[in-house]
């Protein structure tokens, strides 16, 4: 008597295809690991945007708090808050999403103290493999450990291996680099740890210094009479009285030549001010020598150059 073989076909399993098997074990790791797993990706971005949205929500307070003041004119407790803020945003969403991959290894059946070696020695090679941005955390740090500047500040930045200084107003600042915009509109972005060199214009007062050619032929005493002038009606004009901290005072002659001698004219403004201070003086000074038939070389130069957004 011949028996029927029983056995299941080749390709099944207990009369479930492995295909069907497949299927069904991917189905029940979609609802129960994947969709734990997508939920923690998602919570993570919804986070890091709350935090982020927070952030920005607060730097408006501070500037709500300061209505009639413009970037270059912030207090420094402003600046700092508004850049701090933008530092601690940072550091929180970087936590988020790394506590987030930390919690996603941990779900795939990864141990974390057999993670850590691990990140323990990549750490160090990172370490010597990229030690600028090590250098750029670094110098970050210190940036604002020492209260350097910060947003909305007016500063020049010496910056290594490039020749000229990039003058602007800070836009941000986080532990990598410093953003600024130039008076051109253009956006820089310097890495930390390369700035040379870092002047603050915008940081309690500045100074407008202007000095003047004038003829040797021309009475000094006449030309210092018609330049304090100029001064008290600068600082009786209400739109310069704003950026005045005090009258613009004649300090006397700088420097003698052979057909000219120079007068310097001083003006200390408010931080960030002291070129459109310079500017609106130079054209009053100059309409002041030519109403009295002096008339001035064509250099009507600033003393202390500190660049000219």
């Amino acid at each position: 008597m011949c028996t029927r073989d029983r056995s299941p076909p080749p390709g099944t399993v207990a009369g479930v295809t492995v295909e069907t098997a497949i299927l069904s074990d991917l189905t029940l790791w979609m609802r129960g690991t994947g969709l734990e797993i997508l939920l923690l990706v998602t919570g993570s971005m919804l986070l890091a945007r709350a935090v982020s949205w927070g952030a920005r929500a607060w730097t408006t307070r501070i500037e709500h708090r300061e209505p009639d003041t413009d970037n270059l004119v912030r207090s420094e407790e402003a600046k700092r808050n508004h850049a701090l803020i933008q530092l601690l945003s940072w550091i929180a969403v970087v936590g988020i999403y790394v506590v987030a991959v930390l919690y996603i290894v941990q779900i795939l059946g990864g141990s974390l103290s057999a993670i850590i070696p691990a990140a323990t020695v990549a750490g160090v090679a990172l370490g010597f493999g990229a030690q600028r941005i090590v250098q750029d955390l670094l110098a970050g740090f210190f940036l604002f450990a020492e209260r350097q500047y910060g947003y909305g500040d007016l500063i020049r930045l010496e910056v290594l291996g490039v020749g000229t200084a990039v003058i602007g107003t800070v836009e941000e600042v986080s532990l990598r680099t410093t953003t600024v915009r130039t008076p051109a509109g253009e956006v820089v972005i310097t890495p930390n740890g390369q700035i040379v060199q870092t002047t603050n214009l915008s940081r309690g007062w500045a100074r407008a210094v202007i000095d003047v050619p004038i003829p040797v032929t021309v009475d000094v005493n006449h030309v210092n009479d018609v330049l304090r002038d100029v001064g008290e009606a600068a600082y009786a004009d209400e739109t310069l009285r704003a950026l005045l901290l005090d009258m613009p005072a004649v300090m006397g002659v700088e420097s003698i030549e052979v057909d000219q001698f120079k007068v310097r004219v001083v003006a200390r403004t408010l931080p960030g001010k002291q070129f459109v201070v310079g500017r609106t003086l130079r054209a009053m000074i100059t309409r002041a020598l030519l109403a009295e038939g002096i008339r001035t070389s064509a250099q009507l130069s600033t003393g202390e150059p500190t660049g000219t957004p």
